[in-house]
């Protein structure tokens, strides 16, 4: 079967053959449909992120995936099914973590990714998964599945935010998100046209014309270009923000985000930056914490309720929404310009097979 791998740091990923794999007691066999290609993959392709499996020198690329099941094997599932495999995996047997149904939460050396770290992805043919990290979908968003594990990511996000306001009386009314990459768009998406925040804002580094802002207009939102509105001065040219969604991985903006919030507000961090060490005023930002019950919080992955509730949201969100962010899906003869960085760029897969 045709699987595309990289060497970490090798700068581009390749298509190779492998063994179709034999699923193990517990397993379904599935059939992938397609793979999005996202930020964390091109951060492996470069070799700034992840690691392949133990012992080996090529790892299998990716984790944003939706197939259908081929042998259901001992699980119930049935021949058809589509599905959509969520991404960590316990790397020596299981553990309390997982055990709980908690594998978003494991520290590091208590869980490996799928197409990330220390496993291979879903880039291949075909994969096996144990049944309880086989998320179902309803076949009619077969075609968007690879847009789950994503969404995934803003429900925990959201929920962890969320329920940090639960112990008062607080309103969503405003929102903005930091990047204008995939996920902040999917996020912005949500944000406007799920949660019905009133006024919404995105922030970005591009010039028009530019797809990412029509897509931030075309939602009702406002487009910040961060050269000239900086974080810290958008509550002045704006207004301070109730939450304040963080995925660019840009360090300072984990700080600035305390300043870009309204009394009560939240923040949420989702990007991962590299290290990067530049001077803050420190008592500054605390007293914002504490006089004006600020709150921020870091979240990573996401756990099977997620990528259930992010099935939901998909059902939600409009059809013209995915028209406009999926700016192409490509077959395995021309799989390279998945990988392609131009400004004309929002979100791209792999397909591999259809329905």
């Amino acid at each position: 079967m045709d699987v595309i791998t990289v060497e970490p740091g090798a700068g581009e990923p390749t298509r190779l053959e492998r063994p179709r794999p034999e699923p193990g007691s517990g397993e379904a066999l599935v059939r992938t449909l397609r793979v999005g290609v996202d930020g964390t993959d091109r951060e492996v392709i470069a070799g700034h992120h992840g690691e392949p499996p133990e012992g080996a020198d090529r790892l299998v690329l990716g984790h944003e995936a939706v197939g259908v099941v081929e042998k259901p094997g001992g699980t119930d599932f049935a021949v058809g099914d589509v599905v959509v495999p969520t991404v960590r995996r316990p790397p020596n047997g299981s553990n309390a973590y997982f055990e709980r149904g908690e594998p978003d939460m494991a520290p590091e050396g208590e869980y490996v990714e799928r197409g990330i770290a220390g496993a291979d992805g879903f880039m291949a043919e075909y994969v096996t998964s144990p049944a309880e990290d086989l998320v179902p979908i309803p076949e009619d968003l077969a075609h968007l599945g690879f847009l789950v594990e994503p969404v995934s990511i803003t429900e925990k996000a959201l929920e962890y935010a969320l329920a940090s306001r639960e112990p008062f009386e607080w309103d969503l009314e405003s929102a903005l998100v930091l990047g204008n990459g995939s996920l902040g768009l999917l996020t912005l998406a949500i944000l406007t046209d799920v949660l019905e925040v009133e006024r919404a804002y995105c922030l970005g580094r591009r010039d028009r014309p530019d797809p990412t802002i029509d897509f931030v207009e075309d939602l009702g939102a406002t487009y910040v270009d961060s050269r000239e509105t900086p974080v810290p001065e958008i509550p002045d040219v704006h207004e301070p923000v109730d939450l304040v969604y963080e995925a660019t991985g840009y360090a300072r903006h984990a700080f600035e985000t305390i300043e870009a919030l309204a009394p009560n507000g939240v923040g949420a961090l989702v990007g991962v930056p590299g290290d990067w060490e530049f001077e803050i005023d420190g008592g500054r930002l605390h007293r914002e914490f504490v006089l004006h019950n600020k709150a921020l919080v870091g979240t990573v992955n996401s756990n099977r309720d997620h990528f259930e509730a992010a099935v939901d949201t998909l059902g939600d969100l409009p059809d013209w929404v995915f028209e406009d962010l999926v700016t192409g899906v490509y077959g395995l003869e021309e799989y390279e310009k998945a990988f392609d960085e131009r400004d004309d760029v929002i979100k791209t897969a792999v397909e591999f097979d259809s329905l």
